[in-house]
C-alpha cells in the first residue's frame, strides 16, 4: 500500500498535469476500440504491454482470463458481470475488436493441473469450471504446444477455448457475420514480456513482432 499510496503522489505531481486534457476529454465519454478479455493476474498489465493511453482498452479482468458460455435463454450461464461487460462494450461503446488474452505462469492454469477438486476455496472451486473444457482439450496432447511446459500449454489452449465460449453469445454471432466486430486470441509470455497473437490457419500462437505485426494488420479491416 505505501508503493501505491506513493505512486499517486508521484503521478499527481509530474504526470497529471500534461494528461489534464486527456482526462477532461475522458471525462465526456469513453470512446474504446478494443474489449480486452484478461486475467486478474497482477504481472499482466495491457496498458504496458501495448503501450496504450487512457480510454483505449475496455478490459475484463478475472482469474483465468475465462468467459462463461451463454445458456440457451441468450443469457450468461452463470456470470452476468461477464456477459454485462459483453454487451455494453459492443452495444454502448462499439469496439470493433475483442482479444481475449491469456499469459504464460498463471496460476488458474496450475489450479487445473492439479485438480479442480482439490482445491480448498469453493468460489474458486466453482469459477474454474469454465475452463474444464480446457483441461480436456490438453489431455489430448495436440501437437502446435508440446513445445512449451505443461502449464503453459494448458494456458493457450484455454484462450482458444475461451474464444469459443465467446462465440456462443448471440451478440458475438450477430456482429460478427455483420462483419462488424473481430475476435482475437493472445497470450502474454512474462519472461520475456512478449505478446503472441493466435494464427488461426496455422492453429498456432505467433510472436507479435515487427515482422508478424504487418501480416497481422494486413488481416485486419478498417
Amino acid at each position: 500500500m505505501k508503493k501505491l499510496v506513493t505512486g499517486i503522489v508521484d503521478f499527481r505531481k509530474n504526470v497529471r498535469p500534461k494528461l489534464l486534457e486527456t482526462f477532461e476529454r475522458l471525462a465526456q465519454g469513453q470512446f474504446p476500440d478494443t474489449l480486452f478479455i484478461t486475467c486478474s493476474d497482477s504481472r499482466v498489465a495491457p496498458n504496458w504491454f501495448a503501450s496504450t493511453d487512457p480510454g483505449d482498452l475496455f478490459v475484463i479482468r478475472n482469474v483465468g482470463n475465462l468467459v462463461p458460455r451463454c445458456g440457451k435463454n441468450g443469457l450468461s450461464d452463470t456470470d452476468e458481470s461477464e456477459a454485462a461487460a459483453i454487451e455494453f462494450a459492443i452495444m454502448n461503446l462499439g469496439v470493433k475488436d475483442i482479444v481475449v488474452c491469456g499469459h504464460s505462469e498463471c496460476g488458474a492454469m496450475f489450479q487445473l493441473m492439479k485438480g479442480r477438486e482439490k482445491i480448498s476455496t469453493p468460489n474458486l472451486k466453482a469459477w474454474l469450471r469454465h475452463a474444464d473444457v480446457s483441461l480436456e482439450s490438453f489431455q489430448l496432447d495436440l501437437p502446435p504446444y508440446r513445445y512449451l511446459a505443461a502449464h503453459n500449454r494448458l494456458s493457450q489452449i484455454n484462450v482458444i477455448k475461451q474464444v469459443e465460449n465467446l462465440m456462443t453469445y448471440p451478440i458475438i454471432q450477430e456482429k460478427l457475420a455483420q462483419k462488424k466486430i473481430r475476435v482475437h486470441g493472445w497470450w502474454f509470455e512474462l519472461a520475456n514480456a512478449t505478446v503472441h497473437f493466435y494464427d488461426y490457419a496455422g492453429d498456432r500462437f505467433v510472436p507479435l513482432d515487427e515482422t508478424t505485426a504487418a501480416s497481422f494488420m494486413s488481416k485486419i479491416e478498417d
